[in-house]
């Protein structure tokens, strides 16, 4: 210490420690630290800002790919529990009797014409209903065992309920569907078919005629389940049920409504475990063989349009006619497509994911914008005016896969005018449209009444835009059809969990083997299901069929030359036996629920 003391600075000391004070090793870097904060949180503010403008999410170049497979989790292969003389169904449904015997039945099912019509009365009024009394006694004769064995009942006359009792009411049902109703065949296209559309045809690979695919084929071969289970003397513990409306190509209304409600007053609210419907089937693309069983479903308005102008006659007419008029209106619609977007919810956003996930061939752009859009979550989510840059670029494999992603509409009925020298005091027009996931039908209410605004106030006409009036003259009125339906709910789709869908994707990769993926799947179109929300969680419009050799799979659906192949009907029978059999050892959280219900009851 003493010593410390001694050491006394020259006189020249102040100036130079007065310069090294300034320069301290210590003070530096605190200064050079807080200028560096502010110039990096700037830097920071302005890339986002930059990203926010050019709508790409900021990505460090660090970043590593999502793991995009365990975004899309593969459940192991699921095969029942070992029974030897269940297992013996699989030799002999691939076997040639009873291929030949499913032939007749999915022939006979075929030449009943079961159409259903736009304009169809009251059941019991109209005489076109009383073909279904024809094909219930086609189904009574050819399934003699499941009519002797289960609970058979008509909801409405014609839809049809089988119940096969389980021995465990904890259980909730599986619920199996199928609609017996077909759309036409107009008569101007009937010479066009290879095979007469009623004939039910058999050419040695498929079963032709309408219906054939859409979907007596799903009918048959829930039938043909029951019937190879009751044989084999199966005891399920999981009660089975088969819901069959009988108008489903005219929206249901009368069959699926029906029994949807009356199996909800027997199970309650949330009282099933699953629904299995017809809908999306397999996919094969970016080289990969995909099962796309639908959990999610677009939703559904028409829009009537109606134009009303004075009349005369048409040797001196007005400017513009109310079918000019309406013409206009059409042209207006028609001009300008609904965004393509894709949301997170959507289920071909995970088809996405799969093939990246799995696809070599899976395109590398494709894979770069969902790269982009999974981290950049935080940031899209502001940019809803903005384009999707990941939607328009999956649009561009075609409107099929475009339209699974935004809201479509379709000019599909115009009627005006009566005669030729008169000119027309009415005109109108059904549009339709389907709506995309994360939209609801306002948007297409909204777009229309902005356009009809337009229109009306160009030719000094009153628009009345769903607001229930009547028809008045000098108007514009529009109206949505009684078929409104909003988007469907998400079914869930986790195939890591023990959940009714990885049930059925492990049932799906039994049946086909491990080189299937099994993602979530959407149908541009509509099912039954849209009754059956209340029932469950699960609903899954899947037709699990699939011929590796056949290339025209279900494009034939609705137009000449409908047919399924039987190796793709075979597989749909092997398919139900072993997912009601996988169903029937599942436990889920939800059974108990079904437990406490039936004991309250009693």
């Amino acid at each position: 210490m003493a010593d410390e003391k001694m050491i006394i600075p020259s006189h020249k000391t102040p100036s130079v420690t007065t310069d090294r004070k300034d320069e301290r090793p210590a003070d530096v870097p605190r200064t050079f630290r807080g200028v560096s904060h502010y110039v990096l949180i700037c830097l920071v503010i302005s890339l986002y800002g930059i990203s926010y403008l050019a709508d790409r999410p900021l990505l460090p170049l660090a970043t590593r790919e999502p793991d995009f497979k365990r975004q899309c989790a593969q459940p192991e292969p699921l095969f029942p529990g070992k029974n030897e003389e269940l297992d013996k169904l699989v030799n002999i449904i691939e076997g040639d009797a009873f291929r030949n015997a499913s032939v007749d039945r999915l022939s006979g099912a075929v030449q009943v014409k079961t159409v259903s019509f736009d304009d169809l009365g009251d059941v019991g009024q109209d005489p076109r209903w009383e073909v279904f009394f024809t094909f219930h006694k086609f189904l009574e004769k050819t399934f003699p065992l499941v009519h002797e064995k289960l609970l058979v009942e008509k909801v409405n006359t014609h839809g049809l309920l089988y119940t096969w009792k389980g021995s465990d009411d904890g259980l909730k049902p599986t619920l199996l569907m199928a609609h017996q109703d077909t759309v036409p065949v107009p008569a101007e296209t009937i010479g066009s078919w290879t095979h007469p559309p009623w004939s039910g045809a058999y050419d040695g690979k498929y079963i032709w005629g309408r219906g054939a695919a859409d979907c007596k084929n799903t009918l048959i071969a829930l039938l043909e389940t029951l019937q190879l289970l009751l044989e084999a003397n199966y005891e399920p513990k999981r009660t089975i049920l088969l819901s069959f409306g009988f108008d489903e190509e005219v929206s249901g209304r009368r069959g699926a409504s029906t029994l949807s409600a009356f199996i909800q007053d027997r199970y309650g609210k949330d009282g099933v475990a699953v629904i299995v419907d017809e809908g999306a089937s397999f996919e094969e693309t970016w080289g990969t063989l995909f099962a796309k069983p639908g959990t999610a479903e677009k939703g559904y308005v028409d829009i009537k349009i109606t134009v009303r102008m004075p009349g005369g006659h048409s040797s001196i007419p007005p400017d513009h006619t109310s079918i000019g008029v309406l013409s206009e209106f059409i042209t207006k619609i028609e001009s300008e497509q609904y965004p393509t977007r894709l949301v997170e919810e959507n289920p071909y956003y995970s088809q996405l994911q799969c093939g990246a996930g799995y696809s070599d061939s899976f395109p590398k752009k494709l894979k770069k914008l969902l790269a982009e859009s999974t981290f950049g979550k935080p940031i899209n989510c502001h940019n809803r005016n903005k384009p999707d840059r990941l939607a328009l670029e999956a649009a561009k494999q075609g409107p099929a896969i475009k339209y699974l992603m935004q809201t479509s509409q379709a000019v599909d009925v115009i009627s005006g005018g009566i005669k030729n020298n008169a000119l027309p005091e009415r005109a109108t027009v059904t549009v339709n449209h389907r709506i995309n996931i994360g939209e609801t039908t306002k948007v297409v209410t909204d777009r229309l009444t902005s356009l009809g605004n337009e229109i009306a106030k160009k030719y000094n006409l009153t628009l009345h835009a769903f607001d229930d009036s009547q028809e008045g003259p000098n108007s514009i009125h529009l109206s949505a059809t009684f078929n409104r339906l909003e988007v469907a709910p998400i079914s869930p789709a986790d195939g890591s969990t023990n959940s009714p869908f990885a049930t059925l994707a492990g049932t799906v990769r039994a049946v086909y083997g491990k080189k299937v993926i099994v993602t979530p799947g959407i149908m541009t179109g509509n099912t039954d299901t849209r009754y059956y929300w209340d029932l469950t969680r699960h609903i899954f419009r899947f037709s699990p069929g699939y011929d590796a050799d056949d290339e025209v799979g279900l494009g034939k659906i609705h137009t000449v030359d409908e047919r399924v192949s039987m190796v793709n009907h075979i597989h749909t029978v092997r398919w139900y036996v072993t997912f009601v059999r996988n169903m029937d050892e599942a436990r889920f959280e939800t059974d108990g629920i079904a437990e406490k219900i039936a004991g309250k009851g009693a």
